[in-house]
């Protein structure tokens, strides 16, 4: 099954607000009128809106980097779904590995957190992966099965609800350390989250889930990545802060 492949830049916690206005000025003007890919980019809460209208009326959507668990209510410091949609979010992080490890948040905080973008109309990048400990230990497939399990099973049967959910396999270990998973290694962990999603979910569903892959992500590993039968495309982190090398990952084809 074709699946439209989904390129996504993460810029955490970098920038200011006119750096923050300049890279998506620069990312616009490089990628043109790119098609075949999805592409969004995931900016820091405060720059948010300034991004976002920057963006209108160009093929790139605009993401939160997280969101509350919960709609409304005295939260200070949280931010809510129907906020991010309120100044121009069409997708939103949920579960990022650095949302698992720094800051705490488990399994079953990261499955109410999906359930709130869903909530929210927001399209949900569901974010699972091992860290180095866990894959020298050779638990990398137990440890992405109980975070797909955890967050998708409640929608058993309510497949409607995922209609317009991504996933990113993140290999924690290759996450700001500059190494990258193999394309055979990410393909092997690809292929097993597909197949957990068929059998939780059914197979229609998994042969058109997108599945990405994030870990240092480079102009010059994306191209082989790409190639492999389960990688639907790319969460990007250091790199999306690069106007160039972002719109070179983002046109990977033509690297080939």
């Amino acid at each position: 099954m074709a699946r439209t492949p989904i390129v996504g830049g993460n810029w955490k916690m970098f920038l200011d607000l006119a750096g923050a206005v300049q890279l998506a000025t620069d990312v616009r003007h490089r990628l043109g009128s790119v098609r075949g890919v999805e592409v969004v980019v995931f900016p820091p809460f405060p720059f948010l809106k300034s991004v976002a209208d920057r963006l209108a009326e160009s093929a790139i959507g605009v993401g939160g980097q997280d969101l509350s668990s919960e709609t409304s209510g005295a939260f200070t410091g949280a931010v809510a779904g129907p906020m991010l949609r309120s100044v121009g979010c069409s997708h939103v992080l949920v579960g990022h590995s650095e949302r698992r490890s720094v800051f705490g948040d488990s399994d079953e905080m990261v499955a109410r957190k999906l359930a709130a973008a869903l909530a929210a109309g927001l399209k949900p990048v569901l974010c699972i992966g091992e860290n180095l400990q866990e894959r020298q230990k050779g638990e990398t497939f137990s440890v992405v099965t109980r975070q797909l399990r955890s967050a998708l099973a409640p929608y058993a049967g309510k497949t409607d609800a995922l209609a317009d959910l991504v996933l990113a396999y993140e290999p924690v270990w290759a996450i700001g350390t500059g190494l990258t998973a193999t394309p055979e290694q990410a393909q092997e962990v690809h292929a097993h989250i597909r197949q957990e999603i068929a059998d939780l979910l059914g197979k229609s569903f998994a042969a058109a889930l997108r599945i990405q892959y994030g870990g240092s992500v480079k102009a010059s590993s994306a191209p082989g990545l790409m190639q492999q039968p389960d990688i639907d495309g790319m969460l990007v982190g250091g790199a999306s802060l690069k106007a160039e090398e972002f719109a070179q990952i983002v046109k990977f084809r033509q690297a080939n």
